[in-house]
């Protein structure tokens, strides 16, 4: 496998990895059964530099490209609980990003840099009761009053909303006009009319809080408006690159730890007097499963590769042959997830059924990926297009 990394980058990823399986692992379970994992986790992953390594400088970050976060999406299934996973790749790079890219100095100070230091928990708002992969028809309103914006309506499934200190928010600036009539605004959540409604119990990622939000006419500064009224649509499709990339990297790494604990497992696990991993059929499941999870991770790198050439190297717009390839790469991450999960699972018999070991909550949490960030059949449907299909 071409290896992409410098020795800064293998740095990275050792205190990621240690940080992952030393101070977050051993309390997996308990966070897991409780529903929620300590707000210092935040802090404390912000100290190792796990939000900023791949931000500017000037915006307060290490200065480092793309394959940094790459280093920390593979690193991060090793805390053995997804939820810590997904709230710290949220913060990181998911809601976040659009702020360095677009955002004033002024917000740039205010939201991004306490982000990165894990003072302010961060959250994206896009989904709706009625609005999930279909962007466009979100109903969040944002109606000007003086220089003010006053935003009504309802978001669901918002990971980290039920204790983030601000959402960055798609809301409809003009009703009629479709995605074009889209921004997006950066909400703390802080302010009067902002409620958070409930929080949602999850087949997976329990230790995650994933929560259903309200907003009754919160007014909200037009100067917390990031980039051009009008064209959240395309910033979110910009920002969307990097969220569907970089799940597709954890859903790999996650099949390779997976199979790996696995076959621990079956050296150890006797089954007709012989340990499991030796009968022959098993065998020759694990050489599939291996063999597909090299070959996705290759494309993905691939991808992963374009991607940062074009933002972090040439610092110019992803091309239409790098979005294809982005959203191949989550769709091939997806299937791959799914069956590397089923199978593990399959070969740990009864044990993989209980709680007693991590096969029944990887299985869980993994199903995730064909979800989040634009499901499976909507990229399916995006590459049809692209295809000219």
């Amino acid at each position: 496998m071409w290896d992409p990394y410098t020795d800064e980058h293998r740095a990275f990823r050792q205190t990621v990895r240690q940080f992952a399986e030393k101070e977050v692992a051993p309390f997996a379970t308990e966070w897991e059964e409780a529903c929620e994992f300590p707000r210092e986790i935040f802090t404390r992953s912000a100290e190792l530099g796990l939000h900023g390594a791949h931000y500017p400088e000037e915006h307060g970050g290490a200065g480092g490209d793309y394959w940094f976060s790459v280093a920390k999406a593979e690193e991060l299934p090793r805390c053995q609980t997804s939820g810590v996973s997904l709230s710290l790749l949220v913060q990181g790079d998911m809601a976040t990003p659009v702020i360095s890219e677009i955002g004033t100095q002024e917000q740039i100070d205010e939201f991004l840099r306490p982000a990165l230091r894990g003072e302010k928990i961060a959250a994206i708002g896009v989904s709706e009761p009625d609005a999930g992969s279909d962007v466009a028809a979100i109903r969040t309103v944002a109606k000007k009053d003086g220089g003010d914006y006053l935003i009504s309506g309802q978001k669901t499934f918002i990971t980290n909303g039920s204790r983030a200190d601000f959402i960055t928010m798609l809301v409809k600036t003009d009703p009629d006009a479709g995605a074009h009539g889209c921004s997006f605004v950066l909400v703390p959540t802080n302010l009067p009319g902002f409620q958070v409604a409930r929080k949602l119990k999850k087949l997976g990622h329990h230790a995650s809080d994933t929560a259903e939000l309200f907003l009754d006419e919160v007014r909200v500064p037009q100067r917390y408006r990031l980039g051009d009224e009008g064209m959240g649509f395309m910033y979110l499709m910009q920002n969307f690159q990097s969220e569907r990339l970089i799940g597709a990297v954890n859903a790999v790494a996650a099949c390779e730890i997976v199979i790996e604990q696995s076959r621990q497992y079956g050296e150890t696990r006797r089954v007709f007097g012989k340990p499991l991993i030796k009968r022959e059929l098993w065998q020759h499941r694990f050489v599939d499963l291996i063999t597909k999870t090299e070959m996705c991770k290759a494309f993905v790198y691939k991808v992963v590769d374009a991607f940062n050439t074009e933002r972090y190297v040439n610092k110019s717009a992803i091309s239409m042959e790098t979005v294809k390839g982005i959203s191949m790469a989550k769709v091939a991450a997806g299937d791959l997830v799914t069956e590397v999960m089923d199978t593990c699972l399959q070969f740990h018999g009864g044990w993989g059924y209980v709680e007693e070991l991590p096969i029944a909550r990887a299985y869980r949490d993994s199903r995730l990926i064909r979800i989040g960030g634009g499901s499976t059949e909507t990229m399916r449907y995006y590459l049809a297009k692209l295809m000219g299909l």
